[in-house]
Parts: structure tokens; sequence; C-alpha cells
């Protein structure tokens, strides 16, 4: 499981020409679900995510946390994020999880968030969509579980 996490100022994710999602400060998260991973792995990477403290207290130091600033979440699914790159030219994704099974950890992780307190958006798992945002910093992170 890997996730690419930004601190930004906005983002939002449109499908078909429709807002799906979309937040104002806060992070977005790519979320790439491979082959065996698990309802824990997911739990922790959730919970660290929404810990980190990446926005900036009255001194200007990386100090708070996601819920000290009032941020929302963006999650948007990214099988992407497995791509082996280290043969050939064309991206293979065997280390990806089978489409059922990641919608399914990628649904659990919305609701995690959500039953944790935190304003969640979401992208349209499996969809094309377009993903526009102000990074903040820029601050952005790679976090693997």
């Amino acid at each position: 499981m890997k996730a690419v996490i930004q601190r930004v100022k906005h983002a939002q994710v449109v499908v078909d020409r429709e807002v799906v999602g979309c937040i104002d400060h806060g992070l977005l998260v790519y979320l790439g679900i491979g082959k065996g991973d698990s309802k824990q792995n997911l739990s922790w990477l959730c919970r660290k995510i929404v810990k980190l403290r990446v926005f900036s207290d009255e001194m200007g130091k990386m100090n708070k946390a996601l819920d000290e600033v009032g941020g929302q979440l963006l999650v948007v699914s990214q099988f992407t994020l497995l791509a082996n790159l280290r043969k050939g030219n064309r991206p293979s994704y065997d280390d990806a999880a089978d489409p059922k099974e990641a919608e399914a950890l990628y649904e659990e992780a919305l609701l995690l968030f959500k039953s944790m307190g935190y304003s969640v958006a979401a992208g349209r798992f499996g969809a094309h969509m377009d993903v526009s945002y102000m990074n903040d910093g820029p601050v952005t992170f790679v976090l693997e579980a």
C-alpha cells in the first residue's frame, strides 16, 4: 500500500465534467493498493496520515496535524502508484491489487477517515479523473505500509 500525501490550499476531482469531490485547506491523498494489502495496513496508514504534523504553527514550523488546523481530506485511488518501471518502457501493474479488492479497501479508507471525525471528499474509483489542486509549500510525502 502506498500513499502520496500533498498539503494543499484547495483541491478538486472532476469526472465527466462533474465535480465529484473538493476540499479547501487540507491533504490530498493518492492511495495505491497492492496485492496482499490488508485492513491492518490500511488502518495504520490512515491513522498515520491524519497524525502527520505537516501544517505550520505560529512560528512557521511544521508542527500541527490535520485536526489542529481544521483541514479536510481528498482521497483519490491511484493504482499507478504500484507500477513497476524497472524493466522495459511500459509500466507493469502486476503488484496492484485486483480492482474489486482495491475498491473495497479504498471504500474502507474513506469510512475510517470519516469515523475519526474528518471531513472527507473522494474521487471515483476506477474512473478517469481530472484532479486539480494548489500545492501548499510544496509539501509532498510518500508513505508505504
